[in-house]
């Protein structure tokens, strides 16, 4: 009788819970089991500190001009198995991409004394910024008070043109709403249309963060309603209008909102982005305060437009997934390279955690799920292949469980992994060894590692005592999409609670 047991169904074709199992564990950080790097990052705040307004929160605007027309300085390349680096220096929160021929074009929300700011690159890596502020004027619905308020940028080309959907807070009814301008060309400027603002549901706190979807001929424009400005719930919705932009043509639908059983949410959602893979809809949120590093993105998916959308088990991307490298990853935007792979435009807080930069990476959908290269995503022990071990209850394991016994010779413990791209990453190994040699003494052991069905070498234990937790890091070499990786018994005794990949 064959003694493999294959947990891999269980959940989601063995990609694990990455937030709430181990989120019960005391201290524990958002979509971690570990604590974050706070890298002189600001405290988090307490959920009533996230229900305040954008147009309240501090700090969200700057006014300190830039030359016109710079080429933005690009740090050195990342490591390969790192965190990606930033592509764009600079506060450039909020990112809008849209290809237009080979040249990419950028958007963000107000800084450097601009309403919205643009950029153009023709690689997704090399950026310069545009010197002058292609929204130079708002509608006359807008208050600027503050000045320079306006944010959460969306571009498009419409056929005739270019439109630019834009937040700003509304004169009459005082809160934020969605306003809409024109321009001939994506380097803008862009003119303010209409007399009002496309979507303002005031009785709701408002609309903002609009993004657009087209199928089947028609445009649908997603945006939240702001209810975290009036102890009110966050919806992110879907509504149709005009191939243009310029005018809603039926009624909203809800699709998610924030909820108690996703703590990482913070009691909001945010900034959505939906794309169609291998027929599934993929609806990409942030959630949080995005002035912290607790702010992080979430999915969710669904077999129709309108829903209904169920929620992942947790954040895909977080300060902790990034080993405290990028605080307070969000406002995610997915653009189609020139070589037909999606990249994700995402802000983050990098050395300098006053700045929301601009960062690019590699995006992979595992069976619906974004997969972020340079962002630990996380396969629980006990949902993987176990053949000749045992899967039991563990102390301080993430998702109480963990595989031991992994004592014969033909012992092992077998991952499906995902990669968003080919090439080296970091193979993290979460184990527990609690092996004595002959005298007595506390001793290292070992796991044989196989990639793919290719020997890689073996992974080396130090002692750490049974059921204290610790992890060990190794280069692997990947294939795009799903691989397998095995952890085969070598020296002494280990058990594993989970692996991460980055």
């Amino acid at each position: 009788m064959s003694r493999s047991v294959d947990h891999r169904d269980e959940r989601e074709s063995g990609l694990l819970r990455r937030a709430d199992a181990r989120s019960r564990r005391a201290g524990g950080p958002i979509g971690r089991g570990r604590a974050a790097s706070r890298r002189g990052f600001l405290a988090a705040v307490a959920l009533g500190g996230a229900a305040a307004c954008l147009a309240a929160l501090p700090g969200a605007a700057t006014t300190t001009p830039l030359a016109p027309a710079a080429a933005a300085h690009v740090p050195a390349p990342p490591s390969p198995t790192g965190p990606p680096m930033p592509v764009l220096d600079q506060d450039f929160a909020d990112p809008d991409v849209v290809r237009v021929g080979g040249v990419f074009h950028a958007y963000a929300t107000n800084a450097h004394g601009r309403n919205i700011q643009h950029a153009t690159s023709t690689d997704l890596v090399h950026w310069t910024v545009d010197g002058a502020d292609v929204l130079p004027e708002v509608g006359a619905w807008v208050t600027l008070d503050p000045p320079g308020h306006v944010w959460a940028p969306e571009v498009f080309d419409n056929g005739d043109g270019f439109t630019l959907h834009y937040t700003a807070r509304d004169r009459a009814g005082g809160r934020q709403c969605i306003g809409v301008a024109l321009a001939s060309s994506p380097g803008g400027p862009f003119r303010p249309v209409g007399d009002g603002p496309l979507v303002c549901p005031t009785g709701q706190g408002g609309a903002i963060d609009a993004s657009s979807y087209t199928e089947n001929g028609t445009r649908h424009l997603l945006w939240k309603s702001d209810g975290n400005c009036c102890q009110l719930d966050t919806w992110l919705h879907i509504q149709p209008v005009s191939w243009d932009g310029t005018r809603v043509t039926g009624d909203p639908v809800r699709l998610i909102k924030q909820d108690d059983p996703h703590s990482w949410e913070q009691g909001l959602v945010e900034a959505p982005t939906l794309v169609k893979r291998d027929g599934r809809y993929v609806l990409l949120y942030s959630a949080g305060d995005y002035r912290t590093q607790a702010y992080a993105a979430g999915w969710a998916t669904a077999d129709a437009l309108t829903g209904p959308y169920v929620k992942g088990s947790g954040p895909f991307m977080t300060t902790a997934s990034f080993a405290g490298a990028i605080g307070g990853p969000g406002g995610q935007d997915v653009v189609t390279g020139h070589d037909g792979r999606d990249r994700l435009l995402f802000h983050g807080r990098g050395a300098d955690a006053s700045r929301r930069v601009l960062y690019a990476a590699d995006l992979g959908f595992a069976d619906g799920r974004p997969v972020v290269r340079g962002s630990k995503a996380v396969y629980e022990a006990e949902l993987a292949r176990v053949h000749a071990a045992t899967v039991r209850e563990a102390r301080n394991a993430w998702g109480d469980r963990a595989v031991g016994h992994i004592d014969e010779p033909d012992s092992f413990v077998e991952f499906r992994v995902f990669a968003a791209s080919p090439g080296r990453h970091t193979l993290a190994v979460r184990y527990g060894n609690g092996s004595l040699d002959d005298a007595g003494a506390p001793a290292a052991a070992s796991h044989l590692l196989t990639v793919n069905g290719t020997p890689a070498g073996a992974v080396d234990y130090p002692y750490t005592g049974w059921d204290e937790w610790t992890s060990r890091e190794v280069p692997v070499d990947l294939r795009e999409g799903w691989n397998t990786v095995r952890l085969t018994k070598g020296d002494r005794y280990t058990e594993l609670d989970a692996v991460e990949v980055s």
